[in-house]
């Protein structure tokens, strides 16, 4: 047997990772300004994150939800105070994409209605219900899915008036960031009349902020730019920081019946006692506030680089569009300067670093994109 070849892959195998730095099974270091596509939030081998680890495996690493455990509800409590969702009820899960699915379940459970609007180009995960309302027919799959979805555009404010006028959806989703979609964001204005309509309506806003939450758009939640409180909030990503774990808050007023949710892994013990050191970490070190600023100089010098068209994002979410071949880019920053960034959209070169990264290495970021430049030029 092997491994089916489905993805797209640089031909670099990484063995190990301390803060920043990757290294493969030759030697070589790198640079991670992506994260694993954002994943990892408080750095490689976090102190805090092995020492969490590897003292609950002594302790016990498993056991489902049949019997209580006490690491959920100290994680609960920290996410509560960190994300100011302080009343919400948290189900916890395995992946971004459970945490969505669980998300319409609720809305439909609680509304009993059966569709979804959601925004174009958005990416909300690839299980049945979250692939229904991701806008990417090269990944939907013919058998599709039972849950109803209309599209609407994230720029165009009047589809949305008029799309949630009528008692019709149980839940409008949309991204705190749209990350695939080229680090997109949706107005000010556009969140208000979301709000202001789904209360109206009935219809439960559901924020997914699976890769724009947990600080790193130098808020806890990308959608509190906006002054928003969502019905439900979705998690996943830098909530583990490498160890999957993810969840689904829950607005307390939304009242659900036992059994209604249900995982096997979802809490384990090791899938909190990482989660609570992410917290832990995020907190002592103040890493929400050095995404803030590391975010706004390393967009504001690549505004004045020759070569960089616009640039997009919050803290340490961005989205780069050049003059030139973004692929070329960053291909040429992983292979001249060991720098491993992503993609995004069709030409968006996108950066999710860690969220410790000190300004000495988002440095060498700008000079390698200001070289790369004018090499690939």
């Amino acid at each position: 047997m092997k491994i089916l070849d489905i993805y797209a892959q640089y031909p670099i195998a990484l063995v190990k990772g301390e803060g920043i730095i990757l290294t493969d099974d030759q030697g070589k270091k790198y640079v991670d300004f992506y994260g694993g596509h954002g994943v990892i939030s408080i750095g490689h081998s976090h102190p805090l994150f092995k020492k969490a680890l590897t003292e609950q495996l002594d302790q016990l690493a498993f056991y489902s939800n049949a019997f209580k455990n006490p690491l959920q509800d100290e994680l609960a409590s920290l996410l509560g105070e960190a994300s100011g969702y302080t009343d919400y009820n948290l189900f916890l899960s395995n992946s971004g994409a459970e945490a969505n699915e669980n998300a319409f379940k609720v809305a439909s459970f609680i509304t009993g209605r059966k569709k979804i609007l959601a925004v174009k180009g958005a990416f909300h995960g690839r299980s049945a219900g979250a692939i229904a309302v991701t806008d990417n027919k090269k990944i939907q799959p013919p058998f599709g899915s039972e849950i109803e979805v209309d599209f609407i555009d994230i720029t165009n404010e009047e589809k949305l008036k008029a799309s949630l006028q009528t008692q019709q959806y149980a839940a409008f989703i949309i991204e705190g960031i749209q990350g695939v979609n080229g680090v997109r964001e949706a107005s000010e204005s556009f969140w208000n009349a979301t709000r202001l309509l789904c209360k109206h309506t009935n219809t439960l806003l559901i924020a997914d902020e699976v890769q724009s939450g947990y600080a790193r758009s130098g808020k806890f939640f990308a959608h509190q730019y906006h002054n928003v409180t969502a019905d439900v909030v979705t998690v996943g990503k830098g909530m583990g920081n490498g160890f999957p774990v993810a969840g689904t808050l829950i607005n307390p007023d939304l009242k659900l019946e036992k059994g209604m949710l249900g995982t096997t892994f979802g809490g384990g013990q090791l899938a909190c006692a990482a989660a609570i050191s992410v917290l832990k970490a995020l907190k002592s070190e103040n890493m929400q506030e050095n995404a803030l600023h590391q975010g706004e100089f390393f967009m504001s010098e690549l505004l004045k680089m020759d070569g960089v068209k616009t640039v997009r994002g919050r803290g340490l979410m961005v989205g780069i569009e050049f003059n030139v071949d973004a692929k070329a880019i960053r291909q040429n920053l992983i292979n001249t300067y060991g720098i491993v960034t992503g993609f995004s959209g069709t030409d968006i070169l996108r950066i999710l670093p860690p969220l410790n990264v000190d300004r000495a290495t988002v440095k060498i970021l700008l000079d390698a994109i200001k070289a790369s430049i004018t090499e690939v030029a």
